[in-house]
């Protein structure tokens, strides 16, 4: 059977809008929860130190700088190996890349447990976890990009972005529990929440390998009819690069994917350095393990909600720049009023406005990633984008340990970030003015 819309038989006498609607009704329901899934449970085990932190720095005689330094360090590993891990998936499939992926960082969660003794165990444990996660917030993107036409894909990335908010809901509480197992079988509380929290990813890499679909050819769940109309929309809203396909290496080096990383730097570090220290600084307020844990829902709450409306708002706007601009701009301007507040109340409702900043910016930058890159380099440019905004990550976090060792003020700790925002909104503005001058010429 022909894979055109126009082909199909009795196709003109449908309902075109009908079979969209049933269409991305159907793609919505068999993809994107499994994708936003895989992400909470990705995330959980990345950013479980934190709390886990509590009792294991102490155990472990870690200091801020060696914290900070060890939570930092699965970002190496992480950026270096983003771009071959999105060219394997897009060589062997995502059902079959994003399950490897899985299953490798549930088994290396194992040794944060059982193979880490002190600073440099830790070291080498964290960048090995790093090296196993390599790939899957890329590929989860460039996956999505396969299955959502243009006019879904802000809200669409920021669905999939809300799975940053909800690990950070779920799991700081979920592992605090579980550091009240500290003495259950001789381990203590810290080791219990690697050991149980390496479970999900084994579990459901299996299932992702089982049931996903590598591309809507694949869709079996999806009649002829919509196959054709997805495949012909997908194909039609792609980018085209103004002298055909380049080299996937060549475009790596495009002075446009180097600005696009440095932007989602902006974004990206903020998320990295207050998921891994935000529970931290809430504790210096002299909170319980849990009660700071619970206090940190509240700020990934806010943002939760505001990413998905702010997606949303983009798509219907039909408008990517200021969408992805402003939150920038909140990131900064909400980092630097922590500098004058030493209020518990005031501090989390500027961490709250900094979260919000931090996911708002995804959907629309995403989306206009897609639109700005052509498809047939979009898989590489977007693992790069994505591993060079995490190297920055890797740099905020050690900074932010550092700098909180020399000076024992968090805020002051955090001005690099607000730095990195505000460079990240100018850089956007440049290379908006660059694409116009070359439409223009």
């Amino acid at each position: 059977m022909s894979d055109t819309l126009a082909s199909e038989p009795n196709v003109e006498a449908l309902d075109r809008s009908a079979i969209e609607r049933q269409t991305m009704r159907r793609v919505f329901r068999r993809t994107l929860p499994f994708v936003v899934l895989a992400y909470v449970i990705a995330h959980i085990d990345r950013s479980n130190i934190a709390v886990a932190a509590f009792q294991m720095n102490k155990d472990l005689g870690l200091s801020a700088a060696e914290y900070g330094f060890a939570a930092g360090i699965f970002f190496i590993p992480y950026c270096l190996l983003e771009i071959p891990s999105n060219l394997a998936l897009v060589r062997y499939g995502a059902r079959r890349w994003i399950a490897r992926i899985m299953i490798s960082w549930g088994l290396v969660g194992f040794l944060m447990a059982f193979c880490v003794t002190g600073p440099y165990s830790l070291y080498v444990v964290r960048f090995l976890l790093g090296a196993a996660e390599a790939g899957l917030y890329p590929g989860a993107l460039y996956y999505l990009s396969l299955w959502f036409p243009v006019q879904y894909r802000a809200r669409v990335f920021a669905i999939f972005g809300t799975a940053l908010p909800i690990s950070n809901l779920i799991g700081a509480p979920l592992a605090a529990s579980l550091l009240e197992l500290d003495g259950l079988l001789g381990l203590r509380g810290w080791q219990w929440v690697f050991i149980i929290e390496s479970l999900p990813p084994l579990i459901f890499g299996y299932i992702f390998l089982k049931i996903m679909a590598d591309k809507p050819e694949d869709a079996d769940w999806l009649a002829p009819v919509q196959r054709a109309w997805l495949t012909r929309s997908l194909a039609e809203a792609a980018p085209v690069a103004a002298n055909g396909r380049s080299s996937g290496w060549r475009q790596l080096l495009n002075p446009e994917v180097l600005g696009l990383s440095l932007v989602f730097a902006g974004s990206a570090s903020a998320t990295t350095a207050l998921g891994l220290w935000m529970p931290q600084i809430l504790k210096e307020f002299g909170l319980s393990n849990f009660g700071a844990a619970t206090l940190n829902m509240f700020p990934y709450a806010s943002a939760c909600l505001a990413m998905l409306w702010w997606g949303a708002w983009s798509d219907r706007s039909n408008e990517r720049f200021w969408r992805t601009v402003l939150p920038l701009l909140v990131i900064a301007v909400s980092l630097a009023a922590t500098l004058f507040t030493g209020s518990l109340v005031t501090l989390l409702i500027l961490l709250s406005f900094t979260l919000v900043g931090t996911y708002a910016v995804k959907g629309p930058f995403w989306a206009l990633v897609n639109e700005w890159i052509p498809a047939g380099n979009a898989a590489g440019s977007i693992a790069q984008i994505n591993a060079l905004s995490n190297l920055a990550g890797f740099g905020a976090t050690y900074l932010l340990g550092y700098i909180k060792n020399e000076t024992g003020s968090f805020s002051q700790a955090c001005l690099p970030l607000v730095a990195s925002a505000f460079a990240a909104a100018i850089t956007l503005r440049l290379l908006r003015r660059r694409r116009n001058n070359f439409a223009a010429a």
